[in-house]
C-alpha cells in the first residue's frame, strides 16, 4: 500500500513518490527497496537520525587558547568507527569551509568496512556555488558521488536559478536522484536556504524539480538576521512547510531539548553533534517510534 511522505500530512498531502511504499524501517536491511536507507524511511514517514562526521585532529590547549584552528582530519579509520554504531541512519561530512575529496573517500570506504552493523548513508555539504563558480561546484558533485557518498548538500543557494543550477550538477553527473517524480532513484540532492533573499523566493525555489531534500541552515539565517531567534525559527517553519507542500525532505539540527518537538513538527531528517548526540538520538527515535 502506498504511503504518504509525511506521515502527520497524509490526510492533506499525498506525493508520488509515497505509492512506491516501504518496508518497515526495523526490517532487515535485505529486504529494503533501496540500497540508500534513509529513503525507505522517508517514504514511510519515519524519521532517519545522524551525526556530523566528526573531526579527528583534536584541538591543542593552545588553539583553545587563541582560537587558531588547523585542517580538520577524516579518515577510514574514523569513517569505521561510525558504521559500528547502530544508532546513527546517516553521516553528514561538513566540507563547507574547506573542501576535500580524499576526505570524502576515507569516509565513504570507512563506512563500508566489514564492521559496519547496517547500511549507513554519507551526505557531504561543500561549499556555496557563489563562492567558487558553477564549473568547480560541478565536478565537485561529480568526484563526490564517484568517492562513494550517497548526497551532495548545496549551502546557500541564493535563487530559483542556483537552485536549478545545483539541480543541473547531479543530472550532469549521471546521478539518479530520489525526487517526487523519481521515486527508485538512490541519489540525495540536498538544497540550503540560509539566506533572507532566498527565504523571500522560498516557494519559487521549492518548485525546483529533481531535487531530495530542501532545509533551511537556521543558524547561519539567524546570523543574516541579526541573531533574531524568532524570525530564523519563523523562516525555518517556512522552508518545512513549502518541503511538506512538494514532497521532499526537511533536515534540521537538534539537540536532547529539542529533538522530540522537531520530529512532532515533520522533520524527517534530524542532525546532532557533541557529546549528548547518542542520547538526543534516543530521545528522538523513541518520538518516532523507532525504539
Amino acid at each position: 500500500m502506498g504511503r504518504a511522505l509525511y506521515a502527520g500530512a497524509a490526510a492533506v498531502l499525498v506525493v508520488g513518490l509515497a505509492a512506491c511504499g516501504a518496508a518497515d524501517p526495523g526490517a532487515d536491511p535485505g529486504t529494503l527497496e533501496h540500497e540508500n536507507v534513509l529513503i525507505d524511511l522517508w517514504t514511510d514517514g519515519t524519521a532517519a537520525f545522524g551525526i556530523f562526521v566528526p573531526n579527528e585532529r583534536p584541538l591543542t590547549a593552545e588553539q583553545r587558547r587563541s582560537g587558531e584552528r588547523s585542517a580538520p582530519v577524516y579518515t577510514r579509520e574514523g569513517g569505521e568507527r561510525l558504521a559500528r554504531n547502530p544508532l546513527y541512519d546517516f553521516l553528514f561530512l561538513n566540507l563547507e569551509g574547506g573542501y576535500d575529496a580524499g576526505a570524502v573517500a576515507a569516509i565513504a570506504e570507512g563506512l563500508r568496512s566489514p564492521g559496519a552493523v547496517s547500511r549507513k548513508t554519507l551526505l557531504v555539504r561543500i561549499p556555496p556555488i557563489e563562492r567558487d563558480g558553477e564549473d568547480v561546484t560541478r565536478a565537485r558533485v561529480r568526484e563526490i558521488l564517484a568517492s562513494g557518498a550517497d548526497g551532495v548538500v548545496l549551502p546557500h543557494v541564493r535563487s530559483p536559478e542556483e537552485a536549478r543550477a545545483a539541480v543541473s550538477f547531479f543530472r550532469d553527473a549521471g546521478a539518479d536522484v530520489w525526487s517526487p517524480s523519481n521515486p527508485t532513484g538512490e541519489i540525495l540532492a540536498m538544497i540550503m536556504i540560509e539566506d533572507p533573499g532566498a527565504l523571500a523566493m522560498v516557494a519559487e525555489i521549492a518548485d525546483t524539480p529533481g531535487y531530495s531534500v530542501l532545509a533551511c541552515g537556521i543558524g547561519s539565517l539567524r546570523g543574516a538576521l541579526g541573531g533574531d531567534r524568532e524570525a530564523a525559527e519563523a523562516g525555518n517553519q517556512e522552508v518545512l512547510s513549502h518541503a511538506k507542500r512538494v514532497g521532499v525532505a526537511d533536515m534540521i539540527t537538534a539537540n536532547t531539548r529539542d529533538i522530540e518537538e522537531r520530529v512532532q513538527q515533520g522533520f524527517l531528517a534530524l542532525l546532532m553533534q557533541g557529546p549528548d548526540a547518542d542520547e538526543a538520538i534516543r530521545i528522538g527515535r523513541a518520538a518516532a517510534g523507532r525504539e
